[in-house]
């Protein structure tokens, strides 16, 4: 569906399963066991709804993913989603991607209104057609923490924007059990209760461990060794255990972008990125802890 069809607050919308967002659930790097609990949440979530009633197993078919920044949240929630309507063959099922800045504004009411219209009509629609998985990136944004917003700093309507959300995952629960939410949140703190309350599942998604970053820089230099293949003379246990060793505190993300500024190291480098050494990626890597503790005691 091309983006200007898209409803007011949704992004993107498309058919799964889809084989490149598998690739992106094969790339986050995690334990498994929390991945297993992941998929296998999601999976009750259209087995069991449709079947039991709430007041057995009270469902709301909402998982939430909390974490730091740059620890593939989103990538997860969407390989999520490709995994569960492959866990169903034969199934179709639609992902729908929301994105919650485009519904707030300054106006009085209009906030609320643009949330409200967002989960009874667009999402509501889409749930009748079929399962569906919804994508609520930054929830925050749309469930802000009302305990901690003050009337001075913040309008009433950002409130009752919550009231909405709230409101409407309880009406969504009762009418349509084969439609789950996966929220993300990079501040869970801001989330408000009322809406962690409701979820089935709330995980926490890690930076990654010394194994985790050995295994992300390994998959990253294979990745570039099918182009360039003197880097995969690179890979040896011995020496990613103590790359990886350098590179605990930083992110999935930054890993990656560690090895971007290896390459980019030196002139000689970037123009033949075979020439990359080990030595090159602890440089980076050091440089990137460097900076990302300067900033944190900015902050």
């Amino acid at each position: 569906m091309h983006v200007a069809d898209l409803p007011k607050g949704i992004h993107r919308s498309q058919e799964l399963p889809d084989p490149a967002l598998g690739a992106l659930w094969d790339s986050i790097v995690l334990n498994k066991k929390l991945k297993d609990q992941l998929l296998s949440q999601a999976v009750l979530n259209f087995t069991v709804r449709p079947k039991v009633a709430r007041s057995v197993i009270p469902l709301h078919g909402v998982i939430l993913l909390v974490g730091p920044p740059g620890t593939g949240k989103t990538s997860l929630a969407r390989g999520l989603a490709h995994r569960t309507a492959q866990a169903f063959p034969g199934g179709r099922f639609r992902l729908l991607e929301v994105d919650p800045h485009t519904l707030t504004s300054s106006a009085m009411g209009k906030t609320q209104r643009a949330v409200s219209d967002l989960f009874s009509q667009s999402i509501a629609e889409a749930a009748t057609q079929g399962p569906t998985i919804v994508l609520l990136d930054e929830v925050e944004t749309l469930a802000a923490d009302r305990s901690k917003m003050s009337l001075e700093s913040n309008p009433v309507d950002i409130h009752r924007a919550t009231d909405a959300v709230l409101v409407q995952l309880d009406l969504l629960a009762e009418q349509f059990p084969k439609l789950l939410f996966v929220a993300t949140s990079n501040f869970p703190e801001a989330v408000d209760s009322a809406f962690t309350s409701r979820c089935d599942l709330v995980a926490q998604i890690p930076l990654p461990d010394r194994v985790a970053c050995a295994q992300i820089l390994t998959d990253c230099l294979q990745g570039l060794a099918k182009t360039y293949s003197p880097i995969g003379k690179l890979i040896t246990t011995s020496a990613m255990d103590r790359v990886a060793g350098e590179c605990i505190g930083l992110d999935g993300r930054a890993l990656r972008k560690t090895v971007a500024n290896a390459l980019a190291g030196t002139p000689e480098t970037a123009m033949d990125p075979s020439r990359l050494s080990l030595e090159a990626i602890v440089a980076a890597a050091r440089s990137a802890r460097a900076n990302r503790s300067e900033g944190n005691a900015r902050k």
